[in-house]
């Protein structure tokens, strides 16, 4: 064999190793993945609500959601949900719930529309975390004049990126009288990302190391091409410094087996702000979505969580 022969035959079986490296472990795990788990939730048909609309002077957008109302005379503590990333859809079972799950505990929830979805204007693509915030306010004040139901006190409860916008709710407005973060990240948009597509590529049957490596070209596309509209606008992003100066008591609750946030490090980021009105709870066996380890069920929310928020909020509002 002669040199070229070699150096050909070489290059042929360093390419047969990358491939082997990046497919072998990718159709293996296709081929042997198990059927997804089914979870149950409430559905919005079992459910009852107000229809209200209400509107984001600041910005100029109507807005749409509805107002769950529990059973009694009041006055109740009331919550605003404040969504995830993407669009908004009225019949997610995760978000509802939670909602039923408030309201048949004595709290007011309003689950509006996001910007951009369902019955609500605008669009949640080209708005950054403090225009979102916005929406938000309006829906505190909303709450403030409306006539359905006595109130109490009002707070705030961020679902996934929701954990990022809610501290600057917190911050624009003196009505915000607690904050509940569940599965945000304390981290930047860019470190969470990274951390998500990782995730997902090594879920698909990636080994680490080459997971790593697509994950930052994955990652910067997207950044730059794919969505750069969204990206751009919430570019240089950091939600701590809106945790440290924090002034109303929060509840922050993460899974342990999140593969969408880097919980331990957001965990970690806000202890260590050590800020005395940040709680901060790690659920063993849960993911993104809090839903019940496989051992104990399968609610799509898991019930201590439930109980956690529930007794956070009851016990923020009995206080004078």
């Amino acid at each position: 064999m002669n040199e070229q022969s070699v150096r050909k035959y070489t290059g042929v079986s360093a390419l047969s190793v990358i491939l082997v490296l990046l497919v072998v472990p990718v159709l293996i795990t296709q081929v042997t993945q198990t059927e997804t788990r089914r979870f149950r939730g409430v559905a919005l048909e079992d459910t009852q609500y107000t229809e209200i609309n209400f509107t984001n002077t600041q910005q100029r957008i109507e807005l749409g959601g509805m107002l769950f109302v529990p059973p009694g005379e009041g006055p109740f503590p009331a919550v605003v949900v404040i969504h995830g990333s993407g669009t908004s859809t009225r019949n997610n079972r995760w978000y509802l719930t939670l909602t039923q799950y408030l309201q048949e505990s004595g709290v007011v929830v309003l689950l509006p529309d996001k910007r951009g979805s369902e019955k609500s204007q605008g669009d949640w693509r080209s708005a950054d975390f403090e225009d979102l915030a916005t929406d938000t306010l309006a829906a505190i004040q909303y709450l403030q004049v409306q006539d359905i139901v006595t109130i109490s006190k009002i707070g705030v409860v961020g679902m996934s990126q929701g954990g990022w916008i809610a501290p600057i709710v917190a911050k624009l407005s003196q009505d915000v009288a607690f904050l509940v973060s569940i599965v945000g990240a304390a981290v930047s948009p860019d470190e969470q990302f990274l951390y998500e597509e990782n995730h997902n590529l090594r879920q698909m049957g990636f080994l680490p190391g080459v997971s790593n490596l697509i994950a930052l070209i994955s990652t910067a596309y997207h950044r730059n091409v794919g969505q750069r509209e969204f990206w751009d606008a919430v570019k240089g992003f950091d939600p701590l410094p809106y945790w440290k100066q924090l002034t109303v008591d929060a509840l922050a609750l993460y899974g342990r087996d999140d593969t969408n946030v880097p919980s331990a490090d957001s965990a970690e980021n806000l202890r260590a702000l050590e800020n005395p009105h940040i709680q901060v709870k790690m659920y063993d066996g849960s993911g993104h979505a809090l839903a019940e380890p496989v051992d104990i069920g399968d609610s799509v929310f898991r019930k201590d969580a439930l109980e956690d928020i529930r007794d956070f909020v009851r016990s923020v509002s009995d206080r004078p």
